[in-house]
C-alpha cells in the first residue's frame, strides 16, 4: 500500500522560508506525478505545485511562481517544496499527493497534511 508522509510544517513570519518534505513509500512512483496542495481555513483545497517523477518537469500555481520550488530525490523517494517569501495567505494545511500520469488527483494517493502558519 502506497503511503505519503509530509513533514516540515511550522510557524514562520511573513517573508520567511520553510521546506516541506514528502516521503513516498510502498510502491514505485516512476510513472507518477507528485504534487503539493494546500487548504486554508474555510477554503477549498487548491493546487500549489507538481513534478513529474520521471523527467522532472514542474508546474506551479501562479500564486507561488518565483517563490516556491518543487523537487524530487529519486534515491530517497522524497519530494520537497521549498517555500520562500511566505505570505500570511500561505497559512494552510499542505498536502502531498501522487497520481498516475493522466489521471485526476482525486483518484491518487494523499498524505495526512502538515500545518503551515505564516504570521504577519
Amino acid at each position: 500500500q502506497a503511503q505519503l508522509a509530509e513533514s516540515g510544517g511550522g510557524l514562520v513570519q511573513a517573508g520567511g522560508s520553510l521546506r516541506l518534505s514528502c516521503a513516498a513509500s510502498g510502491r514505485t512512483f516512476s510513472s507518477y506525478v507528485m504534487g503539493w496542495f494546500r487548504q486554508a481555513p474555510g477554503k477549498e483545497r487548491e493546487f500549489v505545485a507538481a513534478i513529474y517523477w520521471s523527467g522532472g518537469n514542474t508546474i506551479y500555481a501562479d500564486s507561488v511562481k518565483g517563490r516556491f520550488t518543487i523537487s524530487r530525490d529519486n534515491a530517497k523517494n522524497l519530494v520537497e517544496l521549498q517555500m520562500n517569501s511566505l505570505k500570511p495567505g500561505g497559512t494552510a494545511v499542505y498536502y502531498c499527493a501522487a497520481v498516475q500520469n493522466g489521471l485526476p488527483w482525486g483518484g491518487g494517493y494523499w498524505g495526512q497534511g502538515t500545518q503551515v502558519a505564516v504570521s504577519s
